[in-house]
């Protein structure tokens, strides 16, 4: 049988080298697979749990379909649209809600990383917005869904939903419980400027990550000046444990020609940062300057963008809202 994939990607505008390798990569691979029914949803909804510029949300979903597809994702093979044009996410996420415990979602620690010390002024879609990720991924009876290390709570949250669901209503094995797709290899990408960060759009300085959208002489420039350590390269990939920047660099290298740590390690070992940097800038404009121009010239085509998104709604939509009928016969609606 066909897997069904699903995966959300949040559209934060200007993508970056963590996004890329933790997540979209995977995606490109999972696409060319033709035992793998691939759902790439743009999760608008996830979104604006913080405030968002409305200008700059249209822009950034067009975006990220841009970079879905400069990446190598084909619209032909896979469906890809935005969460908030099929209703039947909001929906299902409320009738979830009622099925889901406090208990649960108090359990969740990146909602208590986000929310900080000041829990009371953040908003209430922060708190429960793992509900609308069960909701996302449940409508589509999603067989595997590829997470990251930081989403892993909130795909057992969607398991525990769904069995309670089930159980609770009598309903046999209506909700299929997913299955996690966790990258085996190298997948968490940190920050160039501290490796014990993660990559992210939010930190202040540019010089901390690889933007898709960044040119050759940027990425140059960036991993010149990315942080590392007086020590040449180690002989084996367990002294890498307590050299954070150095087991980060060694690790993207990895993850854009596929080898494992231990290859890398073996390859390198004994030279100085300002070889292995050469080389590391080499296979980052190799592989990110083509995306880089795809996804300009992409942007620049509004219409094509709009018209994947629509066709990719059509089919979501026909999905969803029949799991969404099912589910409230289920429960005892007229």
């Amino acid at each position: 049988m066909k897997k069904r994939i699903f995966s959300g990607v949040q559209p934060t505008g200007n993508l970056h080298l963590g996004n890329y390798l933790g997540a979209i990569k995977n995606f490109v691979e999972l696409n060319n697979d033709n035992n793998n029914d691939c759902i790439f949803c743009v999760v608008d909804l996830h979104a604006i749990t913080v405030k968002q510029d409305p200008k700059e949300l249209r822009d950034n979903i067009r975006e990220t379909v841009a970079t879905f597809i400069a990446c190598g994702i084909n619209p032909e093979k896979s469906i890809i649209f935005n969460q908030s044009s099929v209703s039947a996410h909001s929906e299902a996420a409320w009738l979830l809600s009622c099925v889901a415990r406090m208990g649960w979602l108090n359990r969740m620690t990146q909602f208590k990383e986000k929310a900080g010390k000041d829990k009371e002024k953040v908003s209430v879609g922060l708190y429960s917005y793992p509900i609308l990720m069960a909701a996302d991924i449940l409508l589509y009876e999603a067989t595997h869904v590829p997470v990251g290390e930081d989403q892993k709570q909130h795909l057992e949250l969607c398991r525990d939903i769904a069995q309670k669901f089930n159980n609770d209503y009598f309903a046999g094995d209506f909700f299929k419980v997913p299955e996690p797709l966790i990258q085996k290899e190298f997948s968490r990408i940190m920050s160039l400027k501290d490796g014990t960060k993660k990559m992210s759009k939010s930190e202040l300085s540019d010089l901390s990550r690889i933007n898709l959208t960044d040119d050759e002489n940027l990425i140059i420039n960036k991993i010149k000046k990315a942080k590392t350590d007086s020590l040449p390269i180690p002989s084996n990939s367990k002294e890498l444990e307590m050299r954070p920047e150095a087991k980060n660099l060694l690790g993207i290298y990895s993850s854009l020609t596929n080898l494992s740590i231990d290859e890398s390690v073996k390859e390198f070992s004994g030279k100085n940062f300002s070889q292995f940097k050469e080389k590391l800038s080499q296979v980052l404009v190799e592989k990110i300057n083509p995306i880089s121009d795809k996804i300009k010239k992409l942007n620049n085509d509004k219409e094509y963008l709009d018209r994947i998104l629509l066709n990719g709604q059509k089919k979501a939509n026909e999905f969803a809202t029949n799991k969404l009928k099912k589910m409230q016969e289920i429960i005892g609606f007229l």
